[in-house]
């Protein structure tokens, strides 16, 4: 059975961009899928009939999300796919942050994917195995200017991904988490940005001059994607989704490396353990 073909998806975030993407490439194959928004999605039973499971769902409503979880399996009797791509981007300098918009990107961005994992994965387990996907970011992996509190979101998203991966793999269950680059959709320009703070309107402008001669990738594309993605019978802990993010991390991890290297000898000092700074 390949990726679409007869398969159940249960997708968050679908109403626009890599969500609306990733749903339609799975319907488009023979899937069955469970399309996840916090406005209605009825309009997709026009086209695809019972193919499709439209619901209305805030993620961060933990009761919610078991809810839907629930409704979706007993619905389609499965659960194949989990994608957890609902999320915002946060835009401002570390000092500008307001606590609130900080709390909910967490509750969105972290919490959100958390309550979803905990409601499906006990069914993946039941029935032998499954994938779950992580849309995560490039930004999951390295600090950002002005993406301090996205970054952080999306650094917690990993590490409790990472975990998820090894205690889900006895159960047969295969974790990935996506990374990706820029694509055009609303999330490039949209989500929530902090008052700001003319000390930083320099970074400001750098940011807008490299948004407005990035490419941007097709979202149709990434659809297509990951359905080899949830298709292969060996997927990768991490992939990126675009051209820009292997380039970045190799800079990114080459600097960490040598940092760590060159900074060694104080590191094993820093033990004090006798001899150690021979």
């Amino acid at each position: 059975m390949s990726a679409g073909e007869g398969k159940v998806w249960f997708v968050t975030g679908s109403s626009r961009g890599l969500g609306r993407a990733f749903i339609e490439a799975a319907l488009s194959r023979g899937g069955r899928v469970a399309a996840t928004a916090r406005k209605s999605l009825a309009e997709l039973t026009e086209q695809y009939g019972d193919a499709v499971l439209p619901l209305v769902l805030d993620v961060t409503d933990k009761a919610a999300v078991f809810q839907a979880v629930e409704q979706a399996h007993a619905h389609f009797g499965r659960l194949d796919v989990i994608v957890n791509n609902a999320g915002y981007g946060l835009t401002g300098a570390v000092e500008e942050l307001d606590e609130t918009n900080v709390r909910d990107q967490f509750e969105t961005n972290f919490f959100g994917p958390l309550w979803v994992v905990q409601a499906a994965l006990p069914y993946l387990r039941a029935q032998g195995g499954g994938r779950i996907i992580q849309v995560s970011s490039v930004a999951g992996l390295t600090g950002l200017p002005l993406g301090g509190a996205y970054c952080a979101s999306k650094c917690a998203f990993e590490g409790l991904s990472e975990a998820l991966a090894a205690e889900a793999a006895p159960f047969g269950v295969k974790v990935t988490m996506l990374e990706p680059g820029g694509y055009a959709t609303d999330g490039v320009t949209g989500g929530v940005r902090s008052t700001p703070n003319p000390l930083y309107d320099d970074v400001r402008a750098a940011l807008a001059t490299h948004l407005a001669t990035a490419d941007f990738g097709d979202p149709a594309a990434a659809g297509q994607a990951i359905l080899e993605l949830a298709d292969t019978p060996n997927p990768p802990l991490r992939i990126f989704f675009g051209t820009e993010g292997f380039p970045m991390m190799q800079q990114v991890y080459a600097e960490r490396l040598k940092s760590w290297e060159d900074w060694q000898e104080l590191s094993v000092r820093a033990m004090g353990v006798p001899g150690s700074a021979s």
